[in-house]
């Protein structure tokens, strides 16, 4: 097997190990096991099991950035972008792997390598929004981040929130309630140019 595609098959393996059993009872052995190769084999590619944790959080951390990528270039409807940006988060979350757990419910959020990771994290989606804002209000750097750290906040926690309940509102419908709610707060901020009327 090609050293890239070997490398994607261990990090599947460690991703459905750690999402089972969290970083601290989730072991090597069973993650070589899980898929298909020897200790060694794994430790080629990962020295040890805190680098192969931080290269699925890289990995996670990337998928979710290109689904709030892809929201926010969506559209240049404010409002819009506020619906696919919040419903990026419900669809990262309602993966049935629960790669989300690797971001949002990490037991070794304490690690300093995992913190730094989870904290770009915040602050990669945060700066997006916070430009947008900015362009669009006029509202200084430091308080159009502080608004757009909110609306993460708002819709991770709500996106998992609606998962842990398993409740009968569809994904969608979570979604457009708590995009509406955000909305509604930041449509009070009135755009740049009708300042000036």
């Amino acid at each position: 097997m090609p050293r890239g595609k070997r490398r994607a098959h261990l990090l599947q393996a460690a991703r459905e190990v750690f999402v089972a059993h969290g970083y601290h009872a989730a072991a090597m052995d069973e993650i070589a096991v899980r898929a298909g190769v020897s200790k060694p084999v794994l430790y080629q590619h990962f020295p040890g099991k805190l680098e192969l944790y931080l290269a699925l959080i890289d990995t996670a951390t990337e998928e979710l950035l290109n689904g709030i990528h892809r929201a926010l270039a969506s559209t240049q409807d404010n409002k819009q972008r506020v619906i696919a940006t919040v419903n990026a988060y419900f669809e990262f979350v309602d993966d049935q792997s629960g790669f989300y757990r690797l971001l949002f419910e990490s037991d070794l959020a304490n690690d300093p390598a995992v913190r730094e990771r989870l904290d770009r994290l915040t602050d990669v989606c945060s700066a997006e929004i916070s430009a947008i804002i900015a362009e669009d209000t006029g509202l200084s750097r430091e308080e159009s981040t502080l608004l757009a750290v909110g609306l993460v906040g708002i819709a991770q926690v709500t996106a998992r929130y609606w998962l842990s309940t398993q409740g009968t509102i569809p994904r969608a419908k979570a979604a457009e309630l708590v995009a509406s709610l955000g909305w509604r707060g930041i449509r009070g901020f009135p755009r740049t140019h009708e300042q000036g009327k």
